[in-house]
């Protein structure tokens, strides 16, 4: 058996300790009888085409460290037995069409430092005791039908690098505790039903390089606290109510590629401060009640590609500094009340909507 591609069996033991089968094209259903096998520490079967439902059987399998079913056909619901695997350190079951509540039998596994389940058709709401997984480096709930309140006591994973929980039906305000997760890498609530304030304590997470809050129904202000994230590179908080001014403090971004606060209710002028951001890629300040004059700052931007100020409020002459964005390749700004011309050097951007601003080429 040692000599099959893809077992590994242990010389001291003889038992089966690693079962490595990905992207073997292998079919039908997984096996009921692998819970047996009491030495294994490796199940890998991802990315076949196994279906059918996940056996609890695999429950008893106490000295497994790492469990990849994901990538497969598998159905029906999470068995709770996978509660049991005290050792378990890795659970992929992603992108199956697996259904059901999550089990908060889950929030037993002690040990684990990554939990996938995203892409499924999971529903119900997020088990509060997966705040019991302090060891947790990677949590991904993303694309289900996840419902409820995200839990506060997500606050308490300290050692998380990475939350994904978009695409679902979450709803209710966005928790606070999750400004304590100091080493968050990745925030993305994108696309749920989310609604409140941006809590001012996720300008706390001082290693956060991408904060998704877009497709939600949040409200009040862009909190000047996200000022704060010095590694910050994506902000995107499009399509939510937010109201109030642009916090200059943004300006403070300095790491920042992709500015993103299209679709919302935001009023005062576009801040000169956001000249600063110079790897800033895409800047899309469209939709909004933003007035006032464009700031000639924005010319300092040359790595920018895009830059979306249409439907807004603006007023005044567009400044000829624009044209120093070498790299623009995307231009909006139609449906405001500009005044003056436009500058000639603007035509050169493959993609803009200069036809439709209503002024003259100087």
């Amino acid at each position: 058996m040692s000599d099959w591609e893809g077992v590994d069996v242990s010389r001291t033991s003889c038992r089966v300790g690693t079962l490595s089968l990905s992207m073997r094209g292998l079919t039908g259903e997984v096996p009921p009888e692998l819970g047996g096998l009491a030495g294994l520490g490796l199940l890998e079967l991802d990315r076949n085409a196994l279906a059918g439902e996940i056996p609890p059987e695999l429950g008893n399998l106490t000295n497994l460290i790492r469990l990849y079913l994901n990538g497969n056909a598998l159905r029906g619901e999470i068995p709770p037995e996978l509660g049991n695997l005290q050792s378990l350190v890795t659970l992929y079951l992603s992108s199956n069409g697996l259904t059901g509540d999550v089990p908060s039998e889950l929030g037993r596994l002690v040990r684990l430092e990554t939990l996938g389940l995203d892409n499924n058709g999971l529903s119900g709401e997020i088990p509060p005791e997966l705040g019991n997984l302090v060891r947790l480096d990677h949590l991904s709930l993303a694309d289900n039908g996840l419902t409820g309140e995200i839990p506060p006591e997500l606050g308490n994973l300290a050692l998380l690098s990475g939350l994904n929980l978009d695409n679902n039906a979450l709803s209710g305000e966005i928790p606070p505790e999750l400004g304590r997760l100091v080493r968050l890498v990745q925030l993305n609530l994108d696309n749920n039903d989310l609604t409140g304030r941006i809590p001012r304590e996720l300008g706390n997470l001082p290693r956060l390089e991408v904060l998704y809050l877009g497709w939600n129904r949040l409200t009040g202000p862009i909190p000047p606290e996200l000022g704060r994230l010095p590694r910050l590179e994506s902000l995107e908080i499009r399509w939510n109510g937010l109201t109030g001014p642009i916090p200059p403090e943004l300006g403070r971004l300095v790491q920042l590629h992709y500015l993103l606060v299209s679709g919302n209710s935001l009023t005062g002028p576009v801040p000169s401060e956001l000249g600063n951001l110079a790897k800033l890629w895409m800047l899309l300040l469209d939709n909004n009640q933003l007035s006032g004059e464009m700031p000639p700052e924005l010319g300092r931007l040359g790595n920018l590609r895009s830059l979306t100020l249409h439907h807004n409020a603006l007023t005044g002459a567009i400044p000829a500094e624009l044209a120093n964005i070498r790299f623009l390749e995307y231009l909006r700004l139609a449906n405001n009340a500009l005044a003056g011309c436009l500058p000639a050097a603007l035509r050169a951007v493959e993609n803009h909507d200069l036809d439709d601003v209503g002024l003259p080429f100087c």
